[in-house]
Parts: C-alpha cells; sequence; structure tokens
C-alpha cells in the first residue's frame, strides 16, 4: 500500500527494508555538520537540500523539475546512514546526510525533515507532498474496489512443488497461498504440477504419470483442509461462485505433456481428476512436439501430438503452448478447432528469449481467439534480468494489447516456479499491477478482461462441447 514517512518515519522504513542509521549525527558523521534539530519555530525554513539529479516520485510531487534547492526545516539528531537495497536517495542537505529516499516500484517514498508545520502553514511545495501521497492513496482504493468486484486470475503457479515444506492455510512459505491471495485480494490461481523433462521410457512414463496425480492430489487435499476458504475450481462459473461465497479458487493445471506418455486415455483421466490445461512441453522435446529449448526433433507437433490436440479438443481441455518451439505453436493453431493459450509468456520483441511470443505469434493467437498470459519471470521479462521489474511487465501487457488486442492478454505469474520482480514478488503484490493499469489510463473493463475475463471466455469456449 502507498506509504509516505516522515522523519523517524523515514529511517524506520530504511530500517525495515534493511538500510542504517546514524544513531547520533555529531559523534558519528564524519564531515562538517549543519544544524539538524533547529530552535525556530517547525514551520520556518532553516536549510535547503537539494534534489538527486534523476527522475523521482519526490520532484514529481515537489513539482520541482530544476535544479532549485528546496527549504525545509530540521527536527531531527539520527539520520539515514545506508540507504535501503533497492531504494534510491532522492535528496541530501548541503552537509551530505540524506533527506530523502524512495523505491522505485512500490509507493513508498519518504523525507527526513517535517513538511506537515509548513504545509499546515500553506507552502505549496510541501502541499505537495501530501497531495501526491493521497494521489497513490486513492489509486490503491480505486484498484481494492476493482478487485472486489472484478474475477482475478493467475493461471500459472508452480506451488504444488512446495506442498511438503507448508500448507496453504499458512503464510510462511512459498509466494501464494491463502493469507498472501487473501491480502491482495486475488480469486484465482492455476496450480500446476510440473515435471522436468526426463527419459522416455516405460518405467519413466508410469512414474511421470503416477507423480502427476501425487501433485494434483495434494492441491485437493489443501483444499479439504479449509473448505470455509477455497475450492477447487473446474470452470469460470465455478470461480464465481467460489467468489460471492467469499472463497478462493484454485484451477489444476499440468505442466509438461510429458504426464501423458504414450497413453492418450490419460487425458481423460486428468479431464476427471479436474485439470483445467496441460501444457504441452517444457524444456526439451517429447513425444508430443518441440520444445522452444528443444533439438526440434518432430519439426513441430509429432503424429502422436497431434492426436492429442485433437483429444483435447474433444474433452474440453484448454492447450498451452507456453515452452513451445515455434514450429510447434503454428502446427497448434493449425490443427486446434478451439482457442489456445500461453499460460506463461511474454513478448519476444521486448525480451529476445526463445519462450517469448513474437509479433506475427501473439497475432495470430489472437486471430484465434486465444490469449497470452504474461509472465512475472525476470528472464522472459528483461534481458538484463537482475533490473526486471514491475514496470517491464506493464511494459509488455501494453505492447500486447498494441498488437494483439485487449482481448488477447492476461497474466500468469510463474510464482513459486522462480516468477518475481522488483515490484511484484508474491500473490499480495499483484494488485501492484492493477494500481499501474488504472495509472496508464485502462478502464475498468479493460482492467477485468486483462484480469481474467479474457482466460475465462477462452476456457468457456474450449468447455462447450463440440457439435458435428
Amino acid at each position: 500500500m502507498p506509504i509516505f514517512g516522515i522523519c523517524r518515519g523515514h529511517q524506520v522504513i530504511n530500517v525495515a527494508f534493511g538500510g542504517t542509521l546514524y544513531q547520533d549525527i555529531r559523534t558519528q558523521y564524519s564531515g562538517d555538520v549543519l544544524m539538524h534539530s533547529q530552535e525556530a519555530a517547525r514551520d520556518v525554513a532553516t536549510h535547503t537540500v537539494i534534489l538527486a539529479d534523476i527522475p523521482s516520485k519526490l520532484r514529481q510531487a515537489l513539482n520541482q523539475p530544476g535544479e532549485l534547492p528546496i527549504p525545509v526545516n530540521s527536527f531531527h539528531h539520527q539520520a539515514v546512514r545506508e540507504v535501503a537495497p533497492e531504494f534510491i536517495a532522492t535528496a541530501t542537505s548541503p552537509d551530505g546526510l540524506n533527506e530523502a529516499m524512495e523505491h522505485p516500484e512500490y509507493p513508498v517514498f519518504s523525507v527526513q525533515w517535517h513538511p506537515e508545520p509548513m504545509a499546515a502553514a500553506g507552502n505549496e511545495v510541501m502541499l505537495g507532498l501530501f497531495r501526491y501521497h493521497i494521489r497513490q492513496a486513492d489509486l490503491f482504493a480505486k484498484a481494492k474496489s476493482l478487485h472486489r468486484h472484478m474475477l482475478t486470475i493467475d493461471s500459472h503457479t508452480d506451488t504444488p512443488m512446495i506442498f511438503k515444506s507448508f500448507n496453504l492455510g499458512c503464510r510462511e512459505g512459498g509466494k501464494v497461498n491463502l493469507p498472501l491471495m487473501e491480502e491482495g485480494f486475488l480469486d484465482a490461481v492455476f496450480m500446476v504440477a510440473y515435471l522436468p523433462q526426463g527419459a522416455r521410457d516405460d518405467i519413466s512414463f508410469q512414474n511421470a504419470y503416477t507423480y502427476t496425480l501425487e501433485r494434483l492430489s495434494e492441491v485437493t487435499a489443501q483444499a479439504a483442509l479449509y473448505p470455509e476458504r477455497m475450492g477447487i475450481a473446474c470452470t469460470p462459473d465455478d470461480a464465481w461462485h467460489l467468489k460471492c461465497k467469499g472463497k478462493k479458487s484454485v484451477f489444476l493445471g499440468i505442466e509438461n505433456g510429458y504426464a501423458i506418455g504414450r497413453d492418450i486415455r490419460n487425458l481423460k483421466r486428468f479431464k476427471d481428476i479436474g485439470v483445467s490445461y496441460i501444457t504441452l512441453c517444457h524444456n526439451g522435446d517429447n513425444d508430443l512436439c518441440d520444445s522452444a529449448a528443444g533439438g526440434g526433433e518432430w519439426g513441430g507437433l509429432s503424429p502422436f501430438g497431434r492426436d492429442v490436440v485433437a483429444e483435447m479438443n474433444r474433452l474440453g481441455l484448454m492447450i498451452d503452448v507456453s515452452h513451445a518451439a515455434d514450429s510447434t505453436f503454428y502446427d497448434v493453431l493449425k490443427c486446434s478447432s478451439r482457442p489456445v493459450i500461453a499460460s506463461h509468456s511474454s513478448s519476444r520483441a521486448l525480451c529476445a528469449h526463445r519462450r517469448n511470443l513474437d509479433d506475427s505469434q501473439l497475432r495470430a493467437l489472437a486471430s484465434r481467439g486465444g490469449v497470452v498470459q504474461v509472465c512475472l519471470y525476470k528472464e522472459f521479462i528483461n534481458e538484463k534480468a537482475g533490473q526486471a521489474s514491475l514496470r517491464d511487465a506493464v511494459r509488455h501487457i501494453c505492447h500486447i494489447i498494441d498488437v494483439a488486442g485487449i482481448d488477447a492478454v492476461g497474466i500468469g505469474s510463474d510464482f513459486d516456479g522462480d516468477g518475481e520482480l522488483i515490484g511484484c514478488r508474491a500473490a499480495n503484490e499483484l494488485m501492484q499491477i492493477t494500481m499501474r493499469l488504472i495509472a496508464e489510463g485502462f478502464n475498468d473493463e479493460d482492467i477485468a478482461k486483462i484480469w481474467g475475463e479474457n482466460l475465462m471466455r477462452v476456457m468457456q469456449q474450449v468447455q462447450q462441447p463440440l457439435t458435428g
């Protein structure tokens, strides 16, 4: 949520996020020190601060694009020493002490001086700090209101991989659990049974199938532990009904058609236990198709893969082309009579990763009624993965909309499968995306489409009985 720290609040935020303090400026600071505990009235400015020569929330709030010093008051003997990791210093006093900082992605900023008495005395510059914070708070309130009324869905999480170490009712462990979903006003997640690509022999296929069932049964067992807080959803209506009851939804998925082995009857078995989609492959070619990380064994879909696509169409299982080779992607579009999804992929035009979709693929997917769910995995968002941020993810969303239209995009975090970004690290922070979308000028209807309506439309179309 938006936070504005003042004086001791500035220092507390810094310590909370890993920074350090001067406990006593005069005995610990090595330079010549200004008088930082003035005797003048609180609404009187006694020194100035110099704004850092960078774009910042502070400059925006103070409406100060230039280099003029800002007059401030001063009532402290402690100060920020080392700014917390990820935070940036945005102002200093002439003696070099830190006077302001902010997080580049979260709506958190703080100042060392006391702007409130100066603002109360009519200082328009200081009033700007409070007006800026109120605008952020209004944005947060708007986002919360939207989340209460629309259905919000994260289409890909790998949380079942870590069920042995925690449970969904507890906050500790993992990036997706009930407390985090409740904090973040997230209604539904797809939890997938993930399988790395392994050997392709009968014993390995049986082990992969058995492991998949075991992982999915863990999900349903978690739901049974918290029937008052969550339920397993298989259809869009299920998710809406659970939301109306104040509960969270979990859809089941499988990441890697390796789980099918060479037995197409397994598709019906997976459908019967509630699986909603299957990602055709992972990082390696399998018996269904070529992977983006594979060697091009089949030149796209295998003959068996074509049968699998037809059977998934018949059963009403969504086909997921994330991780698929480009050749597989186009074969699936050609063979499938239903729209398909990319449950956790992003734009190759913005980040040249083989796992992302190029603009031609985005347009092709959209032309068939499909949807791409923007992934929050660092390497798929920014080629400089260490700098990948929420700002980058929003750029991907906007680019996909520009290329393929508002009906072709959603969000698939890949949380608990190493998905996380600076500014969005877990399910309770996903509402940060909503705040950014509002700020970008998207209307309520478009934001609802991005957060779930597009994906649910595809699911509904896929689950309709085939005719003819």
